[in-house]
């Protein structure tokens, strides 16, 4: 019962403190993939909607119940399009979207992201380091049966704690500082998070960078088994460790078929 405790705070902790809650909750997603036929699905754009504080019908604001104070999120235009804007000032939150894809028909995540610089003081190693200046969250529909007893107990008493259907893994696609591109890591919080550093320290800071990850690859990587379905998608920045500031923007993001 002690270790049961144990891992409870642990993981109660750590799922309060990466902006998860709620994403795999049995609530209407905004598209299901099953087949193979289908080359490209685009998640709600924010190139479709104009500048303002409404984003896409699916996007929603999720704040942390542990983190005093939540992010800004608005759409801007950026060039003659329509982007989304994170401002993150000694803050944490996230803009979430719950959707089903199956990874095995649409295994390529493909977006665009710019900061304004990275975060000092980021480093994936330590919680007090636990920052970004972007991230990009995919969340997995991973079955319970395929995970051991003591991850099954830690979920299970946190999902009991927080009265929400937490994921049990998940990718974190980063701009980082410490760590270099390519590197990658679990989350100084919980080994159901894997850190991926795809862009890192100022020398593209202010530049739009295009990103595609083939996420079954990472999975396989990161969890050692084969990918399942896709539960959610959320975009963040983060500064409630470090104390920093940061503006990261997102364009739209999209799920493909290997050409």
């Amino acid at each position: 019962m002690a270790e049961l405790n144990a891992g409870r705070r642990r993981l109660s902790l750590a799922l309060a403190t990466v902006p998860l809650l709620g994403l795999a909750s049995p609530r209407p997603a905004y598209g299901t993939v099953e087949g193979a036929g289908l080359q490209r699905l685009d998640l709600p754009r924010f190139s479709a909607v104009p500048p303002g504080k409404r984003w896409p019908a699916g996007w929603v604001h999720q704040t942390l119940p542990a983190v005093e104070r939540a992010n800004s999120f608005d759409l801007v235009a950026d060039e003659g399009v329509t982007v989304l804007r994170v401002t993150s000032d000694r803050s944490a939150s996230s803009l979430a979207l719950p959707v089903r894809v199956e990874v095995t028909a649409l295994p390529l995540l493909r977006w665009r992201w710019r900061v304004s610089q990275a975060v000092a003081g980021s480093d994936l190693r330590r919680k007090d380091g636990d920052d970004y200046a972007a991230r990009v969250y995919v969340l997995f529909d991973l079955p319970a049966e395929r995970l051991s007893l003591g991850d099954r107990l830690r979920i299970s008493a946190a999902r009991l704690v927080h009265g929400a259907d937490l994921p049990a893994a998940a990718l974190c696609y980063v701009w980082g500082t410490t760590q270099a591109a390519g590197e990658s890591g679990w989350n100084s919080y919980t080994d159901r998070l894997r850190m991926v550093v795809v862009e890192s320290g100022n020398t593209r800071a202010g530049q739009w960078r295009e990103v595609v990850r083939d996420l079954a690859a990472d999975f396989r990587a990161a969890f050692g088994e084969p990918v399942p379905p896709v539960s959610g998608v959320a975009l963040a920045a983060d500064t409630d460790n470090t104390g920093g500031k940061v503006e990261a923007r997102f364009g739209d993001l999209s799920f493909e078929a290997r050409r």
